[in-house]
């Protein structure tokens, strides 16, 4: 890891963020004394969007009573009579 000085990486920002993106890392010293260090930051993998239909979770099963006819009670309840 190399070392420079606050003054270069202000004059070279430009420069070393270039190199620090090839996955060098750079400390940074106010004097001799070392103050900081610059490195790249991991990249993310990228996320894999679903296909169309395609489902995140567990599967949802439907039960057979959700298309059941609704009682008269149930018919009222719905429209508010």
């Amino acid at each position: 890891m190399k070392t420079i000085t606050t003054h270069e990486a202000k004059t070279h920002l430009s420069r070393y963020l270039a190199a620090i993106e090839q996955g060098e890392e750079f400390i940074i010293a106010r004097g001799k004394k070392p103050v900081a260090i610059l490195s790249p930051i991991p990249k993310e993998a990228p996320r894999r969007r679903p296909k169309v239909g395609e489902t995140l979770g567990p599967q949802m099963t439907v039960p057979d009573s959700a298309f059941a006819p609704l009682t008269d009670e149930e018919l009222k309840q719905w429209y508010g009579e």
